[in-house]
């Protein structure tokens, strides 16, 4: 487990990806049963039980043996670890399809993040409204999230512009960066970036894919 700049010991980041896929399978059980089990967990989701175990220890779930964990209170405790309780505004630049599409999910509303307005150049886009929300010049961004105190600013831009983006975000007063250009940026160290990569995982589950379809060749 890696430690942070202030000596505090951080998440590992496998942990927090697993974490939500627990909630979602623990939410959509909760009418149905009053406990669930790291086995039922590990189970349903292809995961060991000794690894579902620690990692809801780390957002501080205890289970109960033979009983496993209340799954209304299990709900409650992940949702406060996720931060799905507190709802932080973002901002978005490029309205392009992959922009327009994270801006018409409603899913992230519901794990704690509004996308608040969209910002781009083309003066085709500008003044436009997708998902009930208008299109903004890229020039008022600055000003905006200075006046709203943005914290989050969501990059879905080509490769090429993405620095140059990513470097007016850092200097607007943006704290976390949501990558989504295929290209890695660089930021001060104080600034958190989650970078998406789509085409690394494509490639993973082509991957995937071609050795099943040859694992079942060699069986048949």
């Amino acid at each position: 487990m890696a430690k942070s700049q202030d000596g505090i010991q951080s998440i590992p980041e496998p942990t927090l990806r697993r974490l939500p896929v627990y909630y979602q399978y623990v939410k959509n059980h909760k009418a149905d049963e009053v406990h669930v089990s790291c086995t039922q967990i590990a189970q349903a989701l292809n995961q060991k039980p000794i690894q579902v175990r620690k990692d809801l220890e780390i957002a501080g779930a205890i289970g109960k043996p033979r009983l496993g964990y209340p799954v209304a209170d299990l709900v409650d405790i992940l949702e406060q670890f996720l931060g799905y309780r507190r709802v932080d505004d973002a901002f978005l630049i490029g309205a392009g399809h992959l922009g327009l599409a994270l801006l018409g999910y409603e899913g992230f509303k519901e794990r704690g993040l509004n996308i608040a307005a969209a910002f781009d150049s083309d003066p085709h886009k500008i003044g436009e409204r997708f998902h009930g929300k208008e299109i903004l010049h890229i020039d008022t961004f600055t000003k905006l999230v200075e006046r709203m105190k943005i914290p989050i600013g969501i990059l879905t831009v080509p490769a090429q512009e993405a620095q140059k983006i990513a470097d007016m975000m850092v200097k607007a007063g943006i704290k976390a960066i949501w990558n989504f250009a295929p290209v890695h940026i660089h930021v001060p160290e104080d600034i958190i970036v989650q970078h998406e990569n789509l085409a690394s995982s494509l490639v993973v589950l082509s991957k995937k894919l071609s050795a099943q379809l040859e694992h079942r060749i060699e069986e048949a």
